[in-house]
């Protein structure tokens, strides 16, 4: 087992995990387990609960009731909490990081970056959560024509109630602290449910805000089979806030979710511009990471390059070169490239390479796989009317796109259904600017690589990348109404008047 002493409670003696709820680590009813493969072996790595749907019931009985009363908990106790939480997830990193590496192939050092990240997120927030939502707004009548100064408006913002956060397979730690966080400094209750891959290392941090005091009921976590309690947690009337970070999945639970707040992130496919006055080593260092870091395993990676012809043999060298000198392996000898996630997965993106190959795609490298690993890949001479140049592949395959305008590049991006993140690389801070208003997507990149973070900037998707915008403060915000109340005066009063 992944842990210290600190982590034993989670695990039964069948090294199954346990779900949480109600303050204590539980083993579910339906006797049943779902097991998570190690992408590097094939092999079962854990196990955890098959919760029911009962079980979510009561999870969510326990978390309307824990609510009220945390609503009524101070501000600077509610941060309080969070503070420590974020000290015990930092000083338990390495049994955190370690389930990362096993349940998803995250290569060792950037595990333990994910974790560390996440303890300063969830600090950053509470002290974010005291400074916004210690403040209200007053607003005085006489301010609109035809009225006197007779009443008083006092707005501030409160907890929505129940939030239901759904992170994704490669974030499950960093991803679900950037829903809890900013969802119980607001004054909620927060229903966790955690991909089957990740589950583990999501159950781990769960245990450290056990650890930091929170209220019984307050925090849950339930894990199980999508097709059992994905639906049913959904659509349960107890939620009144959902924050998801997914796929496809994600645009059915918005037709399905009814009339309630939604947060969420679907996924891109981020756009490299490349002009002929760009510098083209500082181009072809951040293709390489933005397309190849945790094997293009990330929303933000770079799936399209749309560089301009008379400079694409340089940028391709140049390349071709960096890639030469990506590792590739088991993410426990901390490799540029692990395997993916799934078998899956890997047989998918072997469509996406295998349709570019029939239609006339230049391989850059060869093609190569064994099991899930997958060697990194740069497709040159890609068309539109392959796969591959509109589909996302996540995985360390990168198509190239050569074009003779940049209009031609803005056209190719805004076709996308997607619109996520992009990028653009040139000296001309002019032409940046323009660009990045042609361009349809949440966040442009001038000169780097799509990334998201740090933490506190906004992150945002636009047509079926997401809904609302991420990022701590506007997270608050998202997981908060407004609440007004006016004060009527018998006659109208005006200051020194």
């Amino acid at each position: 087992m992944a842990g210290t002493d600190v982590f034993t409670e989670i695990v039964d003696g069948e090294q199954v995990y346990k779900y949480y709820a109600d303050g204590e680590w539980k083993k579910s009813a339906s006797g049943k387990s779902v097991s998570i493969v190690n992408p590097t072996t094939r092999q079962t790595q854990y196990k955890v609960q098959a919760c029911t749907q009962e079980e979510v019931n009561k999870v969510m009985e326990a978390a309307k009731a824990a609510q009220k009363l945390w609503a009524r908990t101070p501000l600077w106790k509610r941060a309080e909490h969070l503070h420590k939480a974020a000290a015990i997830l930092k000083e338990h990193k390495a049994p955190v990081a370690e389930c990362l590496v096993k349940e998803i192939a995250k290569p060792a050092k950037d595990a333990v970056t994910e974790v560390v990240r996440s303890g300063d997120l969830v600090s950053y927030t509470a002290e974010e959560g005291v400074r916004i939502l210690g403040e209200g707004k007053l607003l005085v009548s006489d301010s609109f024509p035809g009225n006197e100064r007779s009443k008083y408006c006092l707005s501030s913002k409160v907890p929505l109630g129940v939030v239901l956060a759904i992170p994704p397979f490669n974030y499950p730690v960093n991803l679900a602290v950037s829903k809890i966080a900013p969802a119980l400094i607001a004054g909620n209750s927060l229903v966790l449910k955690p991909p089957t891959q990740g589950a583990v290392a999501a159950l781990h941090m769960v245990q450290c805000f056990h650890l930091a005091g929170f209220p019984k009921g307050l925090i849950s976590c339930v894990t199980g089979k999508g097709s059992e309690i994905g639906d049913f947690l959904t659509m349960h009337p107890g939620v009144n806030c959902i924050s998801f970070t997914g796929g496809d999945t994600g645009i059915a639970i918005s037709k399905k979710a009814g009339m309630i707040p939604l947060q969420m992130e679907l996924g891109g496919k981020d756009a490299c511009i490349v002009l002929e006055d760009a510098d083209l080593d500082l181009v072809a260092s951040n293709i390489v990471k933005g397309g190849y870091s945790y094997s293009g395993q990330r929303c933000t990676a770079v799936k399209v390059v749309l560089v301009m012809e008379s400079v694409a043999d340089a940028v391709v060298e140049k390349v071709k070169s960096k890639m030469a000198k990506l590792s590739v392996g088991s993410p426990e000898d901390d490799c540029d490239i692990t395997p993916v996630v799934s078998e899956s997965s890997a047989n998918f993106i072997e469509g996406l390479v295998m349709d570019a190959k029939e239609k006339g795609a230049t391989f850059c490298q060869e093609y190569r796989r064994e099991g899930n690993l997958i060697w990194p890949l740069l497709l040159d001479h890609v068309r539109p009317d392959m796969r591959i140049a509109w589909e996302e592949p996540f995985g360390p395959v990168l198509p190239v796109i050569r074009i003779s305008s940049v209009e031609e590049g803005i056209h190719h991006c805004n076709a996308s259904n997607f619109g996520l993140q992009g990028c653009v690389f040139t000296r001309d801070i002019n032409k940046a600017m323009l660009i990045s208003d042609a361009m349809e997507t949440g966040t442009v990149q001038i000169n780097s690589a799509p990334a998201r973070g740090p933490d506190h900037f906004p992150f945002q998707g636009l047509k079926d990348s997401g809904i609302g915008s991420q990022g701590i403060t506007n997270s608050i915000n998202m997981m908060t109404k407004i609440k007004s109340t006016v004060i009527n005066l018998p006659s109208p009063s005006y200051t020194m008047g």
